[in-house]
């Protein structure tokens, strides 16, 4: 997979990530109504993104999470960019 960054409406980050083909293959990031820095990035690492969160650290993609957005019944995770 590979990574395609770009920016949501309202400015926050966002990672979508395709195939070998260049075909959407999942959004590993959501906007949120919280102010984060504008090298930050909400990850969605549940439902049919859980498991995202560690593939992206360990593809040296984003940072370990240093906050958490608990929304109900899931958590949000904001990471540093690298």
């Amino acid at each position: 997979m590979t990574p395609i960054m770009s920016r949501y409406g309202n400015g926050q980050a966002a990672i979508q990530l395709v195939d070998q083909d260049g075909h959407p293959f999942m959004t590993a990031s959501v906007a949120h109504d919280v102010n984060i820095a504008h090298d930050c990035v909400i990850i969605k690492n549940y439902s049919e993104n859980e498991g995202i969160l560690e593939a992206l650290i360990e593809a040296d993609i984003i940072e370990k999470p240093f906050c958490e957005i608990p929304t109900g019944f899931v958590t949000l995770y904001v990471a540093i960019l690298k």
